[in-house]
């Protein structure tokens, strides 16, 4: 039987990553964060939603003694759980372009795999 706190937590990465395929659906290209201010909110949001991933992925982290991401090494989560740390403390450095890849290369793998995780336990 799986621990029903671990489960919690990723069914809230589940829906965290995604809330940020939903709202980069529109997001054609990195131009689109630069220039308006609604593209600013649209990043702003995203990169929320990648810090609570981030923080969460620790927390998995931690309930598993660091265990169980390492089943699942097509994704690379020290990166993943950097992007929190990188986002919450050099914000203002943030480059969108990386957020733009991150969310159109990064994330959709990610779901996936979370998704399986969950099935597996």
């Amino acid at each position: 039987m799986s621990d029903p706190v671990l489960v919690e937590t990723l069914k809230q990465i589940e829906t965290a990553l995604q809330r940020v395929l939903t709202r980069f659906e529109e997001v054609s290209s990195v131009d689109y964060f630069l220039d308006s201010e609604a593209g600013l909110e649209k990043m702003d949001g995203l990169c929320m939603q990648l810090i609570a991933v981030g923080e969460s992925l620790k927390h998995v982290d931690k309930l598993t003694d660091k265990k169980l991401l390492l089943n699942y090494p097509n994704i690379n989560w020290k990166d993943a759980k950097g992007l929190r740390d990188i986002i919450s403390h050099h914000y203002f450095d943030l480059d969108a372009e990386a957020i733009f890849d991150v969310c159109s290369l990064n994330v959709e793998p990610m779901l996936q795999t979370i998704r399986k995780i969950i099935k597996e336990l």
